[in-house]
């Protein structure tokens, strides 16, 4: 990457840049808050404190002044290697730029402060299993991303694309439906070899006693060991598990535990520490820009994915891991084989939650979300009907019908918060996650010994040298190529998926 001469204009706008991350910051700190430690009182004031932080932060967005020195830098940007680092945050601060100043503070206001009483609610709505309790909340959050999808959407494009830009830039809904047809067919086919097959993996032996105080300790060590800094970061409990980005040197981790059910929160750790890893290896030194910030959400999720599926449910990594798991839960495990307790944990079959289910039929769960979706933003669908058309989907999709509203569609947070146009990610983080670990082990010849031996070290160093520190010098499907050769696909995922369960299934 060149390095250019610095003009006063770039150092201007680099310092606006980081003073609006900053007031981002600290609404990811209210918002942490309230997810993990905030008395139920405060919802009415942390609503207003973070619909007040939302629009200083939008004016900080839509300042003249950052329009007037993205002018004066229009030429550099132009005539300015498209890959060095001021280009691209140049490139990146027009885009967000041009973005937000479509947005009326109001609406950006009335949105935030929605979110909040929302997010209240649904965890009311989902602890009684009743959709009519969040009902309102939803049409209210439909209604205004509806909205902001009018105002951004380009012509030619569908309203979804609009949302779905917000995450995953570059791409469009149609492109994702390109992809996700395929992965459907192909994951029904291996969960149909799955049914057939004899081989009945012991599931009880994850739903024995496991007391959440050691399922901590274990979790933690194991994202310690894998390459989460917990000088720089830390680890707690709430409802739906989440990382926070707080900023360089701070990095939040949450998870939820079950006593009898072991995979709940031991693998939601090592999935967010996934993505805790991915932002303690950007570039401080860029904070507040594009160099210093993720590509995109479902590159992000391919990092989660592949610390929690391809490393964290591999025969390697518990070839390691498993005695000491063992040695914690010695009434639960003494009796159990490291093969018995493999095939447990990578169990394939139906189920409702989505953070629990299994790596095959996870996907399934993604797309009948990416569907209604899609529906709710175009006005097929109003929030009202989503519980009875979510019900006859699930059926249809994985053959199953939740028994109440917690178990459909009140178990995601995601709605409550606004984030339309983000469940994709989760997909496309999958076949992401595939090509990286496939080029990763091209890389890294002797990954599985490595892993064998608890060692994750030239993992991550490859991960942060090929993705982390790239920040956004490529859009997503580009950094692909890059990383990998190839264009995105499903076909890596399908080959993993199918080499897994094969042997473990024996087909």
């Amino acid at each position: 990457m060149t390095t250019l001469e610095t003009p006063p204009a770039y150092e201007r706008l680099v310092e606006l840049l980081r003073e609006k991350k900053i007031l981002n910051s600290c609404g990811a700190l209210l918002g942490w808050d309230e997810q993990t430690y905030m008395p139920p009182g405060g919802g009415e004031h942390r609503a207003n404190q973070l619909a007040l932080l939302a629009g200083l932060t939008h004016e900080r967005a839509t300042t003249p002044e950052l329009g007037d020195l993205l002018e004066q830098l229009k030429e550099i940007e132009a005539t300015a290697d498209p890959l060095s680092v001021m280009a691209v945050n140049i490139r990146d601060a027009r885009r967000d730029y041009e973005r937000a100043t479509q947005l009326p503070r109001k609406l950006v206001e009335e949105m935030t402060r929605e979110i909040s009483l929302a997010q209240q609610k649904w965890v009311e709505a989902r602890r009684q299993a009743d959709f009519s309790l969040f009902r309102k909340s939803l049409e209210n959050i439909i209604r205004l991303k509806r909205e902001e999808a009018k105002i951004l959407s380009r012509e030619g494009d569908c309203l979804y694309d609009a949302l779905l830009d917000e995450y995953e830039p570059g791409m469009k809904a149609e492109q994702v439906q390109a992809l996700f047809d395929p992965l459907r067919e192909g994951v029904i086919q291996l969960l149909q070899q799955i049914t057939d097959s004899p081989v009945e993996p012991k599931t009880e032996i994850l739903k024995r006693s496991y007391p959440t105080s050691r399922q901590h300790e274990i979790g933690q060590a194991a994202a310690a060991q894998i390459g989460f800094d917990f000088q720089r970061g830390r680890l707690d409990t709430t409802a739906h598990p989440f990382c926070s980005d707080i900023g360089p040197g701070d990095v939040r981790l949450t998870t939820r535990y079950f006593e009898n059910f072991f995979n709940s929160g031991f693998f939601g750790i090592l999935h967010e520490a996934g993505h805790g890893i991915y932002e303690q290896g950007l570039n401080a030194d860029q904070f507040g820009l594009a160099m210093g910030d993720s590509v995109s959400l479902g590159i992000h999720e391919s990092q989660s994915l592949l610390w929690e599926n391809f490393v964290g449910r591999s025969r390697p990594f518990w070839t390691h891991f498993f005695p000491k798991v063992q040695g914690l839960y010695p009434e639960s495990l003494g009796d159990v084989t490291l093969d018995d307790f493999y095939t447990a944990i990578n169990d394939v079959r139906p189920s409702y939650i989505r953070v629990e289910a299994d790596e095959l039929t996870y996907n399934l769960h993604i797309m009948l979300r990416f569907e209604l979706e899609q529906k709710l933003i175009s006005g097929e669908l109003e929030a009202a009907d989503v519980p009875e058309i979510w019900n006859s989907r699930f059926t249809e999709y994985l053959g199953i019908t939740p028994e109440n509203d917690a178990q459909g569609c009140l178990q995601d947070i995601h709605w409550s918060a606004g984030l339309l146009g983000y469940f994709p990610t989760y997909a496309l983080g999958k076949m992401y996650s595939a090509q990286f670990f496939k080029a990763a082990q091209t890389a890294i010849p002797d990954l599985t010994d490595q892993i064998s031996n608890g060692e994750f070290r030239e993992l991550k160093t490859w991960l942060n040298e090929n993705i982390h520190a790239r920040g956004k010098l490529y859009q997503a499907r580009d950094l692909v190529k890059v990383v990998t050769g190839n264009e995105l696909s499903e076909k890596p995922l399908l080959e993993a998926l199918g080499a897994k369960y094969g042997e473990i299934y024996g087909f």
